[in-house]
């Protein structure tokens, strides 16, 4: 009501995309005072989320990587007895329920698509199309939340347009129906978490064989270790902190915790990662190294060359297979910007040049939601970005040309876009822009608290402009509830501050 009160209901913001990043976006531009209208592409909310929705990579059966408690806004939870790691169509449900809880869902108008945005005098003129009319309109301010991962990238294969079997070659994104691969050879490409989450979907659902080419080996982390989500060993304040501040401490931090726990892929007969654990990377799967230690993936080379249903591989192998899965990737997919705006973005396939992933100086009014590509749940770091928004946009966080054009600068130099980041270091980012790091916190019990505290929107309310009083209470019962099993693991700390 304050704010209200400060910013009355008169600058008209319009989002386009009603997915988590679009939420997040109205739900606290609102509280600022802007009057918002979201467009949605699809028939209903949620983005990725709605596994109907032409621009989701989601299949039916797919449930989170990510527990609970991470996949999730900080103001509102999943109803009481959401599994520890909730289906899709709970989470679609949950994005559902938290617009509505937040006067956001009356405000979007579905089946509707943004064909071009152009800066005009006053603002932004968008062109919408609906079912049954095209029509444009001119706003202050634009926020763009079409998501990240809406446009499949195969990397080119020869032969590859010739393949010739009978489940044929699609992406990951369009991977909707595993029992069409029961009882067939399938080929899943990619050693990233959803072509391991696939290979892994597949062998446990009936398909006769699967493999998995990569063209590197990268160390596996498990969902769960001990009896306790990841999130509270690898996705932590303090691990956060570290990204940021001391990348080479945090490579190390890594590789230890890599090795504790899963240990050496070749271990479970997957070839052996690089010696160099920056050059291996690493990635996630529940069950892919048990599976492959139980023969029922095996892990083969890259695809060099497709003839006929056979795929002749770097490893000098060569297999037969009824299908191929491509888990390789998303580019950048803006069709509605219009050249200048590429130009000045410095747009391409896997890049945008903006100030701290959200704005640029040459382009007031326009703001981009959730372009980045992460490791670890999103909820929490879109709610930080959404705060970072609307705290510039209202005015309650000073943010000048010259710091937008050193943010752009620092974009160029700091090659973000260019890598897969962290919930953890992206939330912590934000956090620090937004005065909402609880690392400002005095008291050294809570500090304490915060540093092992897994990276969930609850840890940024317990100080800043939107601190909620039982957010401390929150996190504390959560980490009794989740933390056992980690409290001698290296690198946790302890109630003291120190490492145990």
């Amino acid at each position: 009501r304050l704010w209200r009160a400060l910013f009355p209901l008169s600058e008209r913001v319009a989002i386009i995309g009603a997915g988590p990043g679009g939420i997040a976006a109205a739900r606290w531009l609102l509280s600022r005072g802007f009057e918002v209208k979201l467009y949605e592409a699809h028939t209903e909310i949620g983005g990725q989320w709605s596994w109907t929705n032409p621009n989701s990579g989601v299949w039916p059966q797919m449930v989170t990587n990510t527990f609970r408690e991470a996949t999730c806004f900080s103001d509102l939870a999943y109803p009481e007895g959401t599994p520890l790691f909730p289906h899709n169509s709970a989470v679609r449900q949950y994005l559902e329920d938290f617009a509505r809880a937040f006067n956001v869902f009356d405000r979007i108008t579905f089946n509707t698509r943004l064909k071009a945005i152009e800066q005009v005098k006053g603002g932004w003129r968008i062109d919408l199309a609906g079912p049954d009319k095209v029509w444009s309109e001119t706003v202050p301010r634009v926020v763009i939340a079409t998501g990240r991962f809406n446009a499949p990238l195969i990397p080119p294969i020869e032969g590859a347009d010739g393949f010739a079997g009978d489940l044929g070659l699609i992406h990951s994104f369009n991977y909707k129906d595993p029992f069409a691969y029961q009882d067939k050879t399938v080929a899943v490409l990619g050693g990233s978490i959803s072509s391991l989450e696939i290979a892994s979907d597949l062998s446990m659902l009936g398909a006769k064989r699967v493999y998995l080419a990569q063209r590197r080996q990268r160390y596996v982390n498990p969902k769960m270790f001990l009896g306790t989500p990841i999130e509270y060993r690898l996705f932590t304040h303090e691990r956060g902190r570290l990204a940021l501040d001391e990348p080479e401490a945090f490579l190390a931090d890594s590789e230890a915790k890599i090795m504790e726990h899963a240990g050496d892929p070749s271990h479970y007969g997957a070839p052996q990662p690089h010696a160099d654990f920056a050059k291996a990377g690493s990635t996630g799967s529940q069950h892919y190294l048990n599976l492959v230690a139980e023969g029922r993936i095996t892990p083969v080379g890259w695809p060099e060359r497709v003839e006929g249903n056979a795929l002749l591989l770097s490893s000098e192998e060569e297999i037969e297979v009824d299908g191929m899965v491509a888990g390789t990737g998303f580019r950048l997919n803006l069709p509605f910007l219009s050249d200048e705006l590429r130009a000045t973005l410095h747009l391409s396939e896997t890049y945008i040049e903006l100030d701290e992933y959200t704005m640029h100086p040459d382009l007031p009014g326009l703001a981009f939601i959730g372009f980045w590509s992460q490791a670890g749940s999103y909820p929490t770091p879109l709610e930080q970005q959404a705060w970072f928004l609307a705290y510039t946009w209202s005015g309650e966080l000073a943010r000048d040309t010259e710091t937008m054009r050193a943010g752009v600068e620092a974009c160029r130099d700091e090659g973000h876009h260019s890598s897969v980041l962290t919930q953890s270091e992206m939330a912590l980012r934000f956090a620090r822009l937004c005065g909402t790091d609880p690392a400002l916190l005095s008291d050294p019990d809570e500090l304490a608290t915060v540093r092992s505290a897994a990276t969930m929107g609850l840890l940024y309310r317990l100080c800043g402009p939107d601190a909620l009083p039982d957010a401390l209470a929150s996190i504390e019962a959560l980490g009794r509830k989740y933390r056992q099993g980690t409290e001698s693991a290296p690198g946790i700390v302890d109630p003291e501050g120190e490492a145990a």
